[in-house]
């Protein structure tokens, strides 16, 4: 299994789905509903919220609207 990004830069998804796995239900089901909504993989919704708890000045949810 690949375990580094593909993109330099970016979380992989398999990384992402590591990650998923080892949260809680609850924060696992709203990340990947917030994907969905948003129509985003859920390895850069992921990496939107690392990044906006660590820079408030980052892309966020904000940002990302969902296409109609």
């Amino acid at each position: 299994m690949q375990t580094q990004p593909a993109i330099a830069g970016h979380l992989s998804p398999e990384l992402a789905q590591i990650f998923l796995e080892g949260l809680p239900e609850n924060i696992r089901s709203a990340l990947e509903m917030r994907a969905k909504i948003m129509n985003y993989p859920v390895w850069a919704v992921i990496e939107m919220a690392i990044a906006g708890y660590l820079d408030e000045e980052a892309l966020s949810f904000v940002d990302c609207k969902p296409k109609s």
